[in-house]
């Protein structure tokens, strides 16, 4: 790997070189949606409760027992937040976690072994995001939120919870609204208080990069329709997906944060990475880019290997940022 952390092997773009694991958790994966109804015959409110109950495509997580519950104040009202504290060491800064769905599904509990992980590993309390979902509350409801409890931290919730550090990540939606986060802190605010980003399986061009448009009807995970109802769902009215407040594929990117941009080989967003990452780095911002075999769309919320080895990769990101 280089100093520029984005030179990929061509190996691992080769089917051969994808272990019999993975091949055994994806072909898990597609077994079991296969089983379950087409979740667009059933209202938003009902896929949420179906996900809720590990009716849908990730393994229900289990709940984290010292997990907080509270909210904080927005302009669109109250934001619930869920935080996870470590408890094996001492709170040294806060990651804002921003969780994915497609800007229509998830919650922050879904995400709590993850989180646990982080605050035990690294030292960073995580502060989880229960953003406005859409088609409910579409564009600009779930950015605003994830802004308002940014700007809540820099205001004084960041010391309320132990001073220290700021990071911010996500997974999928919740990478792409941790990027367009970070962008309204420096637009609208003037202000680039983290200290790196930890961008999961992120979608960062809403009209559909060509390995969305590319991947067919397959439901590992998600398909082309699923991306392409979840943007339609997010962008109602006047607004598109051309806008850079939108896809920031399309905004300028310079005056940003560290970041680490991790994605699987088989996963229908994997240009969104191969393209966002370059530019992230031309923009003059350090950038590290791994991408794993075989790895389904959030594969870290599996079983394995390769899940391991990812949730490895971001600890050490983080733990780097944090000057370790």
């Amino acid at each position: 790997m280089t100093d520029s952390g984005i030179t990929v092997p061509a190996e691992v773009f080769d089917p051969a070189n994808i272990s019999a694991e993975t091949k055994a958790v994806n072909a898990g994966i597609l077994k079991a949606l296969s089983a379950l109804p087409d979740m667009w015959t059933f209202p938003p409110a009902v896929i949420r409760e179906r996900r809720a109950k590990g009716l849908g495509p990730f393994p229900l997580a289990p709940r984290c027992p010292h997990a907080v519950d509270r909210t904080v104040p927005g302009r669109g009202g109250e934001v619930p937040v869920r935080i996870i504290a470590p408890r094996t060491r001492e709170s040294r800064g806060v990651y804002l976690h921003i969780h994915g769905g497609g800007w229509v599904l998830g919650a922050p509990a879904e995400n709590d072994p993850r989180l646990e992980r982080i605050a035990e590993k690294t030292g960073l309390t995580s502060v989880s995001v229960d953003y406005r979902l859409a088609p409910e509350n579409p564009y600009p409801a779930g950015p605003d939120d994830c802004e308002d409890v940014a700007l809540w931290l820099l205001n004084g919730g960041l010391a309320d919870l132990g001073g220290g550090k700021l990071a911010i990540g996500g997974e999928s939606a919740g990478a792409h609204l941790s990027v367009t986060t970070l962008i309204r802190l420096r637009d609208g605010h003037g202000r680039q208080p983290f200290i790196a980003a930890n961008l999961v399986a992120g979608c960062y061009d809403l009209r559909g990069t060509p390995s969305v448009r590319r991947w067919g009807t397959e439901k590992l995970i998600l398909n082309t329709r699923d991306i392409m109802k979840f943007s339609e769902s997010f962008v109602q009215g006047e607004h598109t997906t051309e806008d850079p407040a939108i896809s920031p594929m399309f905004a300028s990117l310079e005056g940003l944060c560290p970041a680490l941009f991790s994605i699987g080989t088989r996963d229908p967003l994997l240009d969104d990475t191969l393209m966002m990452a370059p530019l992230w780095l031309a923009a003059g911002n350090t950038t590290e880019l791994a991408v794993f075999p075989g790895g389904a769309h959030v594969f870290q919320a599996f079983a394995g290997k390769l899940a391991q080895e990812s949730l490895s990769r971001m600890d050490a990101f983080l733990n780097a940022a944090l000057g370790d």
